[in-house]
């Protein structure tokens, strides 16, 4: 993989990375972390801070940042999509 990194993974748990720059859709993006790297072909702008899926996730699939789940899915998320309050439901507070 080349050096520059475009995604981090937090934790080897996760099926998000988090963008460290801003990735254009279609962009074939360098994603590393924790036991984890591998290049994935982003599928909308994702601007800086943001989550990226790094698996597909379906309807009521889970999603893990930082080892723990965050939230779940509202809708099928594809490898690649940007993930964010349009496609999953925060467990804050209702766990």
């Amino acid at each position: 993989m080349s050096e520059k990194i475009d995604a981090i993974v937090i934790n080897a748990a996760d099926n998000v990375a988090v963008a460290i720059t801003e990735i254009c859709a279609n962009t074939n993006s360098a994603i590393k972390g924790d036991g984890f790297e591998d290049i994935c072909l982003v599928l909308n702008d994702i601007p800086f801070g943001h989550k990226i899926a790094l698996v597909d996730l379906d309807l009521g699939n889970s999603v893990y940042k930082y080892g723990a789940v965050i939230g779940v899915a509202t809708k099928k998320i594809c490898r690649g999509e940007r993930v964010d309050h349009s496609n999953i439901a925060g467990l804050r507070g209702k766990l």
